[in-house]
């Protein structure tokens, strides 16, 4: 898996629809089993009381798409594994991750053959939890969330279906946000690029002088509304969903029209693209060519601009996406590893896992150089590769920012459905065409977005 796509996979959303008959934890019957998600397991797997057990024997381990670009590495951390625990065996599934994936991970999971070890993002851990599917690894090993960054270990928890929330994942790897910006552009407008902006409004600000700097010569930066919703709401600390999720309420916050009056004011006075509004391209092709000021927010970008436009990398610099009223960073639920509830072997199991996981296995992943990923353990963070800043280097420096931040950043970010999201920016869109006030889009946006919250879109 190439970089970009493996950085794309921490912000898609992937929709689990899981029957769960006879879902739930069982208890044990005369002869030890108990039941997991309708499964016969080992009485050890589920309840209350630390997994014991020798770790031995085979596991199946699953992975998406990443023995291509990255084989060595994961053979390598099995076969460290396999030396340190004599008798034990971990077989590689690298799962191709189609479209019909979802449906295969229910149908595996159904069956009661669901790999032993499996990466899963929250969506899936969210069903997968609900119904029974997951060991609960905070309470089959109370040390577990030694390793992680607490904000990270506290995005590990997920509902089961009495409405508890357990700990049913190790969180893994994840991304990160900054501003990457032409320092040449910024000067032309006046925007002194050593001082980024503290809020999303701030931002507007100075995107509006770049506007008025170009004259239509180059931008500020892409209009589609996508890439900023609900990041920009979440930042400014706007409630976008109601505490249940089963409602939207951003709609009910006045700084919500107030931004989307912005949106529809840059869009008129040029800060933006025309042609972008609705288009899926990120910045990176107008940012290399010196016609876009401010790049993508992905730490990835930084590096891609460094290989393919070492003229326009030289005038770039990264400086602190707006904390605004959140008032530090925030960042997405990483992708997490699972340990299934089902499996045969569970002690070996959840030591691969823990094992995969730990600071020293992450640490040598990020070191990859092809990716660009940050790990969720607070070792790794402090880690040299992280911490290093090479002159004046924009790459070094964007890793070290994002590892500084990933210490504190808030991991709460709103989850919206392609669908629910889709109407929002929609009516946003409209907005910025003229076609409509902000305050007509933001209500048309809510009572849409509700309407799709009673679907269960």
């Amino acid at each position: 898996m190439s970089a970009k796509r493996l950085t794309r996979t921490l912000t898609c959303i992937a929709v689990l629809s899981l029957a769960a008959t006879g879902c739930g934890l069982g208890g044990g019957s005369d002869s030890g089993d108990a039941t997991a998600g309708g499964c016969k397991v080992d009485k050890g797997n589920v309840g209350s009381g630390k997994l014991t057990g020798e770790v031995k024997g085979d596991i199946t381990f699953q992975t998406t798409n990443l023995k291509k670009d990255f084989g060595d590495f994961f053979n390598g951390v099995i076969a460290d594994f396999q030396k340190a625990h004599p008798g034990t065996k971990v077989k590689w599934i690298d799962d191709p991750g189609d479209n019909t994936f979802t449906s295969r991970t229910v149908a595996d999971a159904q069956a009661c053959t669901m790999a032993d070890v499996i990466n899963v993002n929250a969506p899936t851990a969210t069903a997968l939890t609900k119904a029974g599917y997951l060991l609960d690894l905070g309470t089959k090993d109370p040390d577990a969330s030694k390793p992680f960054v607490p904000s990270f270990w506290k995005t590990a928890t997920f509902a089961d279906a009495s409405g508890k929330s357990i700990h049913t994942t190790l969180p893994w790897y994840t991304g990160g946000v900054l501003l990457t910006y032409n320092k040449d552009l910024l000067a032309k407008a006046g925007v002194d690029p050593a001082k980024p902006p503290t809020s999303i409004f701030g931002l507007f600000a100075d995107y509006e002088k770049v506007a008025r700097a170009a004259d239509g010569k180059y931008f500020a930066t892409m209009a589609n509304p996508i890439w900023r919703i609900p990041a920009d709401f979440d930042q400014m600390g706007i409630k976008v969903l109601s505490s249940d999720g089963k409602s939207a309420v951003f709609g009910d916050d006045p700084r919500t029209t107030q931004w989307v009056a912005w949106m529809a004011k840059l869009y008129k006075e040029g800060a933006m693209p025309k042609d972008s509004l609705s288009s899926s391209n990120d910045p990176s092709t107008l940012y290399s060519q010196g016609k876009v000021a401010y790049g993508s927010t992905n730490p990835s970008f930084v590096r891609f601009v460094k290989q393919n436009s070492p003229s326009v990398y030289d005038k770039t610099a990264v400086g602190q996406q707006p904390y605004d009223a959140l008032g530090r960073a925030s960042a997405g639920a990483p992708q997490y590893i699972s340990v299934a509830a089902t499996s045969k072997n569970a002690p070996t199991a959840l030591s691969f896992a823990e094992f995969l996981t730990d600071a020293e296995n992450q640490t040598a992943w990020c070191k990859d150089p092809d990716v660009v990923i940050f790990p969720t353990t607070t070792r790794s963070l402090d880690d040299p590769f992280f911490q290093k800043v090479t002159g004046s280097d924009p790459f070094s420096q964007a890793r070290k920012l994002v590892a500084d931040q990933l210490k504190t950043a808030d991991t709460n970010q709103t989850n919206l459905s392609p669908a629910v999201q889709n109407a929002i920016v929609s009516q946003v869109q409209l907005a910025m065409q003229g076609k409509k006030s902000a305050a007509d889009a933001v209500k048309d946006a809510q009572e849409k977005s509700n309407e799709l919250l009673k679907q269960g879109s």
